[in-house]
């Protein structure tokens, strides 16, 4: 699907914009309209934030924040869907039990679900100096690969990683594996989608070819894009808080080994993946961007925007469509949709 506006090559002035904010669960549950469009349930369960708009069947052509009426974001304009898939605790005896997910720093007492990033430059550079322009109506995009099990296979997407936290602002080592240890506060995961688009599709059969990481270096430093992808977009950046610190006192498996199996099976951790669906309203995205706005609320209140209470983002639910247990309270002998932990080629 292609954007037919001549404005989408173009880009938006000088800021000075880190935009950081927290999202509220809105529903878990086996759907994905991105990649299983329409199936009801979809293969494996996720964990789905955002707009209350959300459905098995999303069409680009779609007006989310019309057909919304509350959002799990911070920002009121911002009728999105951010999901990822959902962590799940193996016990030695093979049964499953979900892992649920912490409010973030400053957000703890937000009903789970993610913080967000659109960013200009490196998360830790407040001048932010670069260009960036806004994604479009029907925008959408992922990153990752549900079927690596291996570093070999996952390489290409190296800003998807894990932090085990032994305290609770503990950003760094990170891994692109599951960590193997017990983690004190939980285990974080970072994913960073891709940051240059092609000027011209919304979206590409894989949901990612329309994107693409800088020509060299990473965003981070400023990498440019190659000519193939020349606008220089925020970098969307998911970090996600699972309380693991609750199965610590289990038995664990053998040492070098870990517990922890994504809700599509994979108990290597090198699956880690993300979907992201824009749903802004009208220009409230790039007006924020616009706006020196750098983890200061009231200074992002300057581009018209309007924040919510946390009381606000946690009252925004979904009901299911899907009727099934997905081990929030009962252990499961296998995960929704039928799935066992599947480990690197050749361990036992």
């Amino acid at each position: 699907m292609r954007c037919s506006s001549v404005f989408a090559l173009a880009v938006a002035a000088p800021a000075s914009a880190i935009v950081r904010f927290h999202c509220s669960q809105l529903v878990v549950e086996r759907l994905d309209p991105l990649v299983s469009p329409g199936m009801i349930p979809s293969p494996h369960v996720h964990q789905i934030v955002g707009g209350n708009s959300f459905n098995a069947t999303m069409h680009p052509e779609k007006d989310m924040p019309g057909e919304s009426t509350c959002t799990t974001c911070q920002f009121s304009e911002d009728f999105s869907n951010y999901w990822t898939a959902v962590l799940y605790f193996r016990a030695q005896n093979g049964t499953y039990k979900r892992v649920p997910q912490l409010g973030n720093n400053q957000y703890e007492k937000a009903n789970g679900g993610l913080t967000i990033y659109y960013m200009q430059d490196a998360i830790y550079d407040p001048a932010q100096k670069s260009k960036v322009t806004a994604f479009k109506p029907g925008f959408r995009m992922f990153i990752g690969d549900i079927n690596a099990r291996s570093l070999s296979e996952a390489a290409r997407f190296r800003y998807l990683t894990y932090t085990c936290m032994d305290t609770w602002t503990q950003r760094q080592p990170e891994t692109m594996a599951f960590p193997t240890k017990k983690c004190k506060e939980g285990v974080m995961i970072t994913l960073r989608f891709p940051t240059c688009w092609d000027g011209k599709n919304l979206d590409s059969p894989d949901h990612m070819s329309h994107m693409s990481y800088p020509e060299t270096g990473t965003f981070e430093s400023g990498g440019p894009c190659p000519a193939t992808h020349p606008v220089r977009m925020s970098q969307v950046m998911y970090e996600v808080l699972w309380d693991t610190k609750r199965f610590n006192d289990l038995d664990w498996p053998a040492a070098g080994s870990n517990p922890w199996v994504w809700s599509f099976g994979d108990a290597t951790g090198y699956g880690n993946h993300a979907d992201y669906v824009f749903g802004w309203k009208g220009d409230a995205l790039q007006r924020i961007l616009d706006t020196p706005c750098y983890f200061d609320e009231p200074a992002c209140k300057k581009s018209g925007a309007t924040l919510q209470s946390l009381e606000e983002m946690n009252n925004c639910r979904l009901k299911t469509v899907v009727d099934e247990d997905i081990g929030s309270d009962a252990w499961l002998d296998a995960l929704p949709g039928g799935f066992q932990a599947q480990y690197h080629p050749g361990d036992v």
